[in-house]
This record gives structure tokens, C-alpha cells and sequence, in this order.
């Protein structure tokens, strides 16, 4: 399906969406108390942007969001590549990683709390948990995808750790690690607003909090709304990245021919 056609299918779900969301409280269907007309929730949101507080929480939960994550990928971009090149590491620690990895992040909400209280850090330390098991694992894919007559003929020409690395190991990965980072942009930010609603540090998380306890309802929509936005975009940037510093690979370039 060709770009243009796919923009537009989108922006018509959008517009469904809309009309269904603008004439549900309409006709009564839904008491509009609960769910306020779309144009409504429009109308405030509108408001809400002329608001500097509100860019200065939207500032502040980016701000956890960016440095969550990469806290996270390069912590885990360093431990897979330690545990690829250091021989029996991967067996030793594959038990650890899969009783570690389903944990939640929202079940470290109390510990993130005793550890910094209602302040960034809590937020940071559910943000890097949850997206550092996002990276970790697909760098964990990648390494372990290296064409193993490759790494004879590196072996056999005796190249150094550094040049393995960069020529053998990273190119066969990197799609793998861009593939972890764009899902644990996505994690992240979730889990950056739920940190903020849930343990009230600074952020959209916060403000939606202090709105749905004045009961200002028409608000809580309006930033709900507002958060699907940043999220909308912070995926599409990720992505964007992701097909410019993969170029060069044969699934990009097949993906723009078409």
C-alpha cells in the first residue's frame, strides 16, 4: 500500500473515531458528565496549551522518558555484548534474565517510592527497568545471529575484540538493538506517565491526577488525549531514526522501493 493511501485511511479512522466520540454523549448514550463531547475535549485542550505549567510537566516527563531510556540502552547494549563475548556468560545468566524479565514495572512501585519518594528518581528507576529488558533481549538476538562461518573467518584472520565488534558483531545486531530501542521508547513512555499518576512525581502524570481529583473531567480528557499525541510522536520519531540509521539494510530499502 502506497504512503499516501495509507495516510489517508489513517486520518479517516480518525475521523470515525471523532464523529463516534462526538455523538456517543451527544444522544444521550453515555451520560456527558462521564464523557464529554469531542469538540469539548478539543475546546480545553486548546485552553490547556496556552498553559505554561502544562509545558513545564510535559517537559518534565520527556525529560524522564529520554533519560530513562537511554539509561537503559546503553546499559543493556553493554551487558549483551559482554555476555556474547564472554564464553558460558549467556548460560550462566539465562536463568537470572528470564525470572527477572516478567517482573512488572508498577511492582517496583513501592521500592521506587521508599527509595526517592514522590520525586524524579522513582520515576526513572520504573522507566529504565522496564526498557532496559526491551533492548536486552534483542541485543541478546542479534549478537547471537552473527553467521558463525563469519566468526571463523574473523577467527581465523585473528582479528582483535575491537575489530570483531565493529565489523562482525555490531552491523548484524544494530537492527536488532533499533528494533529494542523503538520498543522500549514506547514501554518507556507509558511507564513514565504511570509512574507520575500512580506515585504523583513531577509530569502529565501528575497534572491528570490533580484534574481527576478536583474532578475537572472535561481535563483528564483533554491531557489523556494530549498524552496519545506526545506518544504518537515520540514513536514516529523513533521510527524515522530507525530507517535512516538502517539505510543501508536490504528490509529498509525494500520497504521505501515499495
Amino acid at each position: 500500500m502506497s504512503a499516501p493511501r495509507a495516510a489517508g485511511l489513517g486520518l479517516l479512522g480518525l475521523a470515525c473515531l471523532f464523529a463516534v466520540a462526538e455523538a456517543v454523549p451527544r444522544l444521550g448514550l453515555v451520560d456527558p458528565r462521564h464523557l464529554p463531547p469531542a469538540t469539548a475535549i478539543l475546546r480545553r485542550l486548546a485552553t490547556e496549551l496556552g498553559d505554561a505549567s502544562l509545558w513545564t510537566a510535559l517537559g518534565e516527563t520527556l525529560r524522564s522518558w529520554a533519560l530513562g531510556l537511554a539509561i537503559a540502552c546503553c546499559l543493556a547494549v553493554a551487558l549483551g555484548v559482554l555476555i556474547d563475548a564472554v564464553p558460558g556468560l549467556r548460560a550462566a545468566t539465562a536463568s537470572t534474565i528470564e525470572f527477572l524479565r516478567p517482573i512488572p514495572s508498577v511492582a517496583l512501585i513501592p521500592l521506587a517510592t521508599l527509595l526517592f519518594g514522590a520525586e524524579t528518581g522513582s520515576t526513572l528507576l520504573l522507566v529504565v527497568y522496564a526498557a532496559f529488558w526491551q533492548v536486552l533481549i534483542q541485543v541478546l538476538y542479534g549478537v547471537a545471529d552473527v553467521d558463525p562461518v563469519a566468526r571463523e573467518t574473523a577467527r581465523s584472520y585473528r582479528l582483535g575484540r575491537w575489530a570483531h565488534l565493529r565489523h562482525l558483531v555490531w552491523p548484524t545486531a544494530l537492527p536488532y538493538v533499533l528494533t529494542g530501542v523503538r520498543l522500549a521508547a514506547a514501554v518507556a513512555f507509558i511507564l513514565a506517565v504511570t509512574a507520575e499518576l500512580v506515585i504523583g512525581s513531577p509530569g502529565l502524570g501528575l497534572r491528570i491526577q490533580l484534574a481527576q481529583s478536583g474532578g475537572a473531567v472535561t481535563e483528564v480528557y483533554a491531557l489523556i488525549v494530549l498524552t496519545g499525541l506526545v506518544g504518537v510522536t515520540v514513536n514516529t520519531a523513533v521510527r524515522a531514526v530507525e530507517r535512516r540509521v538502517l539505510a543501508w539494510h536490504p528490509s529498509v530499502r525494500g520497504e521505501a522501493a515499495r
